[in-house]
């Protein structure tokens, strides 16, 4: 388990992507990302800084964010920067809803994804331990971007260039994907750079993509299991969503995750927004690819076999620095643990890590 000063900040949107349009897009596109990307470079130095300093997650908590105290709290930014997190207090537990949308939206958000780990996992909050959820909306100026920052969640509004206006808060697979950041962070603590780091979003992608089809009661065949969908702005149309786990690589114009080993992305780590931490964002279809495989070979709905099996793993196997084989084998000691070994639980894990290359 880690401590949350050692957590990244960790953006739906991948750093590859801004680096892209800020190189290739139309003026109005270059600029959107420049600022965007300028933002997020201000919040890994402070993350840095912390790591530095060696503050403890209680410490960071009482420098960076609210006191602790009732389950789902929102501020509004009110366009704020980084500085001002986590702006002014306009809705906790029990008070009414807002005029505003994107206040009741995070809350609505944060509410269905604890209520999806506390009643179908039994996990009660994101550290287990009844943490408040804390949400900040309307950061920076059209800020294209929502992110875990390791101690609460934070929602810029999008410029209408690489995100809509509005849309992070509408997708619950956003908000429960950057939560389950959240979860990583004191579960596993999986490392934020190559393969752990893909790992790392990709756990984040399968509980995000199990929350969207718990809270819309889809079974895995009628699911579209797109994550970010509806969140794009015009430079990135024609787009159907930020990734898909069913066919990873299809999602936008930039989507470059490969689905199997034999298309992996060998990047270094150098802090290049370009490299992604060494292909987080990137080879995460990997993993996505085989829990799409797993899940929908087993049938039915999402949370009753599959996402358990995966939770038992990320709760009880895996280690800071594991590897996409060694997430391979726990997924499929964890079938084999909850449901039978040689039961056609573990046959359908061993089979989808078998199609996607990695055993």
């Amino acid at each position: 388990m880690t401590d949350r000063a050692t957590h990244p900040c960790c953006f739906i949107v991948p750093p590859i992507v801004l680096a892209q349009l800020a190189e290739e897009g139309e003026a109005e596109d270059r600029t959107a990302a420049l600022r965007t990307i300028a933002a997020s470079a201000t919040l890994r130095a402070q993350r840095s800084l912390v790591q530095q300093l060696g503050l403890s997650g209680a410490e960071l908590a009482k420098k960076l964010g609210p006191p602790p105290g009732e389950k789902r709290t929102i501020y509004d930014m009110k366009s704020g920067g980084l500085s001002r997190l986590p702006g002014n207090k306009v809705r906790g537990e029990g008070d009414p809803a807002s005029a505003d949308g994107a206040v009741n939206e995070a809350f609505d958000g944060a509410d269905h994804t604890y209520d999806f780990y506390h009643d179908v996992l039994k996990r009660t909050s994101l550290d287990d331990g009844g943490m408040e959820l804390v949400s900040s909306v309307h950061y920076g100026r059209a800020f294209d971007n929502a992110f875990w920052n390791g101690n609460q969640m934070v929602y810029g509004d999008g410029s209408g260039r690489i995100l809509a206006v509005g849309s992070l808060t509408k997708d619950i697979a956003v908000i429960a994907h950057e939560m389950t950041h959240g979860v990583v962070q004191f579960t596993a603590g999986l490392r934020y750079s190559k393969q752990s780091g893909a790992l790392n979003e990709s756990f984040a992608d399968v509980f995000g993509t199990i929350v969207k089809q718990w809270v819309n009661k889809e079974t895995v065949a009628d699911a579209d299991w797109l994550v970010g969908e509806g969140v794009l702005g015009t430079a990135l149309l024609p787009g159907v969503a930020l990734r898909s786990m069913k066919d990873p690589g299809t999602a936008f114009k930039y989507d470059n995750q490969p689905a199997d080993m034999a298309h992996y992305v060998d990047l270094p780590d150098d802090n290049d927004p370009q490299n992604d931490n060494g292909g987080v964002h990137i080879n995460s279809g990997i993993p996505n690819k085989a829990f799409y495989l797993a899940a929908t070979a087993l049938g039915g709905y999402s949370w009753e076999k599959a996402g358990p099996i995966w939770y038992d793993t990320l709760l009880n196997k895996l280690r800071a620095n594991s590897q996409f084989v060694d997430a391979a084998n726990a997924t499929i000691a964890s079938a084999g643990a909850l449901f039978g070994k040689d039961g056609k639980e573990q046959k359908a894990v061993k089979d989808a890590w078998h199609k996607v290359g990695v055993l």
